[in-house]
């Protein structure tokens, strides 16, 4: 398979099994997000449920894109992933991978909602930092910092605007219904009125289909890595992409920066300009070689790789300034122009995403019942109201749907924990919670970055001195 020999196809078969595991893992792990609220509500059975939110999600996956994923792909630097020893590639995946689902078992088995984003991320970045323990000074970051960053911040933001929204939301409500009905306690096995009944359904599906787009490519992205990692000739650049077509664009990408009059930016503006130029000239270089994108090296491609994430790094901060002297016209199409070259690494073949697909899709439908119960009974002192359950789900949602269209993983469980939380006090106020629920969440949300790094580091550490 893809040039390896036995044991590095049956090693790269065991990442590619656990990855998928990851992500069934990830299903039934998050699937209360979405179901424990029909449930509570009588909106649906359990085994219906579950189904229709398995379906969602898998759907979810195919219709989400790969923003996320490519965010996951960049925390590592292509160095790090490139490694030219095939099996310290094998102890960086096996390290996060062990992680991450170790992790999301233990949490799951509790009954205790968890982030798979926070546990994933933090796996990254501890190999990464890992590795710095043992590689030599040569002037590159073992983590994107930047974007760690930025993913940090969409996950610590996005519960408390789950919680703050929540409680608008539900405020909202009380103002506008004049129907009581909604903020009392389902009747025992009595289904709600119809339209009540369609919101829920609807706000189901939208916070599976949501899980799917954004939890989803979390997965894809893990494979890529994967995949990347260890057969980087394969897959570190899209083969499948007409090397002429990829030649037009970068010619395109030079003229628009031939345009722009440096002299106007300041230091810092300058030498982003004078980076993208560097990495795009580069680029540029490589393919007028006349060799086709598949018939590159494996350090052409990986070079190749470097420059286009770097260069598109640059080209975005000088498109932010207010220095950039060029027409409206021009900067459209420049982030066009850069848009489309990113194709060439961002992208994920289509076994991928249907591996991924039905791994989610198959683990929404099994094990859901832990969390569904502290979902649905352990978060508030009092049952599930219909306004309750819309709310918390309606603002997971659209918060989730927001993330995934601005590129960025956000957790879900997270996201909905806070919502169900956020309505609990809308409707009684704070000693509407189970205390000792809300401790359980609120310490695995602090452990879960920490552990995953360290677990994820020394286990880095130690396949690299076994292999």
């Amino acid at each position: 398979m893809f040039g390896l020999d036995t044991s590095l196809t049956v090693l790269l078969l065991v990442c590619l099994l656990a990855a998928a595991a990851f992500e069934f893992i990830n299903g039934f792990h998050d699937t209360a997000n979405a179901v424990a609220t029909v449930i509570y509500t009588n909106s649906l059975k359990p085994w219906a449920a579950v189904i229709w939110s398995g379906i969602w999600n898998a759907i979810g996956v195919f219709a989400g894109g790969i923003a996320v994923a490519m965010g996951i792909t960049t925390l590592l630097p292509t160095e790090l992933l490139l490694d030219t020893n095939i099996y310290h590639n094998i102890a960086l995946i096996l390290s996060l991978l062990i992680t991450a689902i170790a992790w999301n078992l233990g949490t799951w088995y509790l009954g205790i909602p968890c982030s798979s984003s926070h546990t994933l991320i933090g796996s990254i970045i501890g190999v990464g930092l890992g590795f710095a323990f043992i590689a030599p000074e040569n002037g590159f970051s073992f983590v994107n910092w930047s974007k760690a960053g930025d993913i940090g911040l969409s996950l610590v933001l996005s519960p408390l605007l789950g919680f703050s929204l929540a409680i608008l939301l539900m405020y909202i409500l009380r103002q506008v219904v004049r129907s009581k009905q909604i903020f009392k306690e389902p009747a025992t096995n009595a289904p709600p009125p119809f339209w009540i009944r369609l919101v829920l359904l609807l706000t189901c599906t939208g916070v599976s289909f949501s899980h799917g787009s954004n939890d989803g490519q979390k997965g894809v992205g893990l494979v890529m890595l994967i995949l990347i990692a260890i057969v980087p000739g394969y897959f570190t650049l899209n083969l499948e992409k007409n090397t002429a077509d990829v030649r037009d664009q970068v010619t395109e990408v030079k003229n628009i920066m031939a345009k722009i009059n440096p002299s106007e930016f300041n230091l810092d503006e300058k030498l982003n300009y004078d980076k993208a130029n560097t990495y795009i000239l580069h680029f540029d270089s490589v393919l007028n070689t006349g060799t086709a994108i598949a018939d590159l090296s494996n350090q052409q491609k990986a070079g190749l790789r470097k420059d286009m994430i770097l260069m598109g790094k640059e080209v975005k901060k000088l498109m932010s300034s207010s220095n950039l002297n060029l027409s409206l016209t021009n900067k459209k199409q420049l982030k066009k122009s850069v848009d489309d070259l990113k194709g060439i690494t961002e992208y994920a073949p289509f076994w991928v995403i249907i591996m991924i697909s039905l791994s989610l899709g198959l683990g929404t439908m099994i094990g859901w019942k832990k969390i569904v119960v502290t979902i649905g009974e352990k978060i508030g002192k009092q049952h599930l109201t219909y306004a309750q359950g819309a709310s918390a789900e309606l603002v997971a949602a659209s918060t989730i749907g927001f993330s995934t269209w601005l590129g960025l993983p956000v957790s879900t469980t997270h996201v909905l924990s806070s919502g169900i939380a956020g309505s609990m006090v809308a409707s009684k106020g704070i000693k509407n919670l189970q205390a000792k629920t809300i401790k359980s969440i609120a310490i695995a949300w602090i452990l879960t970055l920490p552990v995953s790094i360290i677990l994820s580091g020394s286990l880095f550490l130690l396949f690299r001195w076994i292999l």
